[in-house]
């Protein structure tokens, strides 16, 4: 069963197939998370209890999506020895350290109290309970840091030194931990993990909103995301704007590639649209604005822009890939700094909560940041490519010495289970999201514990029958 393609061909997709279900999972339960602390914040500090609500709510959905996302991600460390076991070789003493630290720091931190954030408020008392969740939402934050590290290495290797045996082996930790992509990938994902959970959290509240305008939970929540688009998506396009420069300058052929530059030119233009044609070296039908390429490469109008001519054609990415991803992030984030003015514009005439026809923009937007998210790691992972690690190891060169009908298999039943699996994860979590925050009514005895350590539970809320009865 291999389709007609090769091992490596297969072996690729699979991981592909594998990590798009897997990152929309964290990068929802990163932003959630800390959603989840900014909701206990506010009802510790103003006792109001819709804050309490809400949080109660949101923190159910969490708990499903935090279980997907490691259960999604535990067959992508599997790859690494069954398809990818040369890649695992010479990039192991780089890489492997800087997983078993995520693995040691980031979440056995957030798994360690997230039993406590999910079943510890009536058992702890307050403050220790929103202690808990800060260790929850540092932890979700933390993993993030290593894994982006991880990825930003493969992108642009640092601190490194090649054994005899052909490994990457560490000469600077600091300079393979702080590589020169990774604080412009780590803010660039981080800020899109919480504009992707605003965007879900503003559709669950304009479903609401949409049913019953008087619903006080659907309110804050549109609110409260809308402040996060207004706010944030602005400083989403800055913090991508510097990532691009620093990946011009150390992977211009990626940047070329997401230009749809063939041609190496001093005041190139800004491609709207068009069909990129790799074997052709041109992009047909291109709908230009004159020089705009340069001035946000280089901030020059005349500066010049290096086109994918400067390399072989075996050493290019698949362009038409690469081209399109890239404007649909880019769309998507123009569409959340939308949302977010139209917001403020409804909001300072008093119209938020009354106008339907933005309720419904909201709830179409809700899956736009997984979308967005996608799109970006599409562009980040093809645009590497040919290479695993960018430059010096190719991913022909990197996979493991098995056969194509094994690896396309392996892969039809990946896909089989993973739609079974998650299909029906995410039918869940749509339920719950369909449920209003008002269902379960006010919890008045929230944060009181119900016993402490040492002494037997309370027997609060009991009723004990006398003799007579």
């Amino acid at each position: 069963m291999d389709f007609g393609f090769d091992a490596a061909i297969l072996a690729r997709a699979q991981f592909a197939f594998t990590v798009a279900f897997h990152i929309i999972f964290p990068a929802f339960s990163i932003g959630l998370a800390s959603y989840l602390a900014v909701l206990e914040g506010l009802w510790l500090k103003t006792d109001n209890p819709v804050y309490l609500r809400l949080f109660k709510y949101w923190m159910k959905i969490f708990a499903v999506a935090f279980g997907m996302g490691v259960v999604s991600g535990l067959v992508m460390s599997y790859q690494f020895g069954t398809n990818w076991s040369v890649f695992s070789d010479k990039t192991g003493p780089v890489l492997g350290p800087l997983l078993g630290y995520e693995v040691l720091t980031a979440f056995f931190l957030e798994a360690g109290f997230l039993g406590v954030m999910l079943f510890g408020m009536n058992r702890v008392g307050r403050r220790l309970h929103y202690v808990a969740t800060l260790a929850v939402a540092f932890g979700t934050l933390f993993s993030a840091f290593w894994i982006l590290s991880v990825n930003s290495w493969m992108q642009t290797p640092a601190g490194f030194a090649i054994n005899e045996a052909g490994q990457f082996v560490p000469d600077d930790w600091w300079a393979v931990v702080f590589n020169p992509s990774f604080p412009y990938r780590l803010v660039h994902m981080v800020l899109a993990a919480y504009l992707t959970t605003a965007f879900v959290v503003g559709a669950v509240g304009a479903l609401h909103l949409l049913r019953d305008r008087a619903d006080r939970g659907a309110r804050t929540m549109l609110s409260m995301a809308m402040w996060m688009a207004l706010l944030v998506a602005p400083l989403q396009v800055l913090a991508g704007d510097l990532h691009g420069l620093n990946t011009l300058e150390h992977q211009p052929r990626k940047v070329a590639a997401m230009e749809g530059h063939f041609e190496t030119q001093e005041g190139a233009p800004f491609i709207l649209f068009g069909w990129p044609d790799r074997d052709q070296q041109t992009t047909h039908h291109a709908v230009e604005i004159p020089k705009l390429g340069s001035f946000i490469l280089t901030h020059d109008w005349n500066g010049e822009v290096q086109g994918l001519e400067e390399w072989p054609v075996a050493e290019q990415p698949p362009v038409a890939i690469v081209f399109w991803s890239f404007r649909i992030m880019v769309g998507i984030g123009l569409l959340m700094m939308a949302a977010g003015l139209i917001s403020l514009f409804l909001r300072h005439g008093g119209r938020l909560y009354d106008a339907a026809w933005f309720h419904r923009f909201a709830l179409i937007m809700g899956p736009s940041g997984f979308i967005a998210v996608l799109a970006g790691w599409v562009t980040t992972e093809v645009g590497r490519q040919p290479f695993t690690v960018y430059g010096l190891l190719k991913t022909a060169d990197s996979i493991s010495p098995v056969d194509a009908p094994a690896v396309g298999t392996s892969l039809v039943a990946f896909a089989v289970v993973y739609f079974l699996v998650f299909g029906a994860g995410t039918f869940y979590l749509l339920r719950l999201m369909n449920r209003s925050s008002e269902a379960g009514g006010p919890d008045t005895d929230a944060g009181k514990p119900l016993r402490t350590a040492g002494i037997a539970p309370a027997t609060t809320g009991v009723t004990r029958a006398t003799p007579a009865e």
